[in-house]
């Protein structure tokens, strides 16, 4: 199904994406917003390499895309990358607006994930620099994110430093970790 009208297009204005981050991408390399028709171009397999994505089908994803485009405009900005018609890589930043630090906002980093085969090539680099982008753009005052113990240096070659510990509580069944998210 092909959207029209206030539905179709990215998810967010491209503008948010500093150009100096656009133009760092490799030629034949593109990060932009999450748009509809990424569903066919593979974007639930790319997160497939982050965790367990479960079955999504095409209609349950447009919902899900027009909710955040609609419901969730200020709060959802999702990138990808772009290569020969095939998402590779995808990251998101979802804003929380807070009561301190003067109502400030922060940009909580997710679901970063770069397809095996384009792993090691400064993608993934690159796509937290456009997730940077956003939530100086935005106004962020800081971001944030999880990781594991083994993913930590990638992210302080990205600028992050260690602050305290991440503590889950979890409302399903006991899954392994790639299930559980």
């Amino acid at each position: 199904m092909v959207a029209t009208g206030p539905l179709s297009g990215p998810l967010f204005s491209p503008d948010l994406i500093g150009t100096d981050v656009v133009t760092s991408f490799p030629e034949g390399y593109t990060i932009r917003a999450l748009e509809r028709g990424d569903y066919a171009k593979g974007f639930l397999d790319c997160l497939g390499v982050l965790s367990d994505v479960g079955d999504v089908s095409q209609d349950r994803f447009e919902e899900r895309f027009d909710w955040m485009k609609t419901q969730g405009q200020g709060v959802h900005y999702h990138v990808v990358i772009e290569h020969e018609n095939r998402v590779i890589g995808t990251g998101a930043i979802i804003v929380e607006r807070k009561f301190i630090h003067n109502l400030g906002l922060i940009g909580h980093i997710e679901e970063v994930a770069i397809r095996k085969d384009f792993q090691g090539k400064g993608l993934g680099l690159k796509l937290l620099a456009s997730l940077s982008s956003i939530a100086k753009n935005v106004g962020c005052y800081k971001t944030t994110l999880g990781t594991s113990p083994e993913n930590e240096p990638f992210y302080v070659k990205c600028g992050y430093n260690k602050s305290g510990n991440i503590m889950n509580q979890y409302f399903e069944e006991p899954k392994e970790p790639y299930y559980r998210g």
